[in-house]
């Protein structure tokens, strides 16, 4: 590790503090060049799979494209950065968990989709409208209808 004052190569660990959150250790370091100090974040490296696009290109798993689209579906409404979170590092886990080297976008998009609608029925159909490619009114309201039969119980 190099030193980000100086370049220096060599440094000593002078504290080692499992992070708030548990995925992370943190340590604290010293610099045997010029003696700063800084911290440093260890954790697991997380193998995802790539992801087949309805095209057949192959990208690298992006969470910021999911967090991205899920934020969009829940642009004003009353949805908590927590609870965006939560619905990301699930979908994230599932991924992870994925028996497989690469995984279709459809498996992730319609897993953002169940996540919604268990969340919040109006980001589900907005996400739904975008994933897939509503043409028209009808689409919506076939949507729609659908979620209105599901009834209140499996909403939530």
């Amino acid at each position: 590790m190099k030193c980000p004052f100086c370049a220096h190569g060599e440094n000593r660990v002078i504290d080692s503090r499992i992070s708030k959150d548990g995925g992370a250790i943190r340590r604290r370091r010293e610099c045997l060049g010029c003696g700063r100090r800084f911290t440093t974040y260890e954790s697991v490296e997380e193998v995802l799979p790539v992801v087949v696009k309805k095209d057949g290109r192959r990208e690298p798993f992006d969470r910021k494209k999911i967090l991205a689209g899920i934020k969009k579906a829940c642009e004003k409404r009353p949805i908590s950065t927590d609870a965006i979170e939560a619905v990301l590092e699930d979908i994230e886990r599932d991924c992870q968990e994925f028996q497989g080297k690469e995984i279709p976008s459809s498996a992730i998009g319609e897993r953002v989709m169940q996540q919604l609608h268990n969340l919040d029925a109006v980001a589900y159909v907005r996400f739904a409208s975008v994933y897939r490619d509503f043409r028209d009114v009808s689409d919506f309201l076939r949507e729609l209808k659908g979620l209105l039969h599901a009834g209140p119980e499996e909403e939530k």
